[in-house]
């Protein structure tokens, strides 16, 4: 399944550690295969938080955020 991220919005969160850090939200999108040959893009429901270096961050229903320990892979 081909996704593409499709940026939302960005946000500042500081950390116990105190550091400020950039929060990027991003839609999910998958190609739409009902067009052969064309280029068009859904949203599929799903938003991921990234920081600006690349990290995944996960976002809990609280506002608490957890940062993963390495970049992922950029999609975007």
């Amino acid at each position: 399944m081909d996704i593409k991220l499709h940026l939302l919005e960005s946000f500042d969160a500081q950390a116990t550690d105190g550091k400020t850090y950039k929060v990027l939200a991003y839609e999910r999108l998958v190609r739409d295969e009902s067009l052969p040959g064309a280029e068009r893009w859904e949203p599929s429901g799903m938003t991921e938080y990234h920081l600006d270096d690349g990290r995944l961050v996960d976002l809990s229903a609280d506002g608490t955020i957890r940062i993963h320990a390495s970049p992922s892979p950029s999609t975007h």
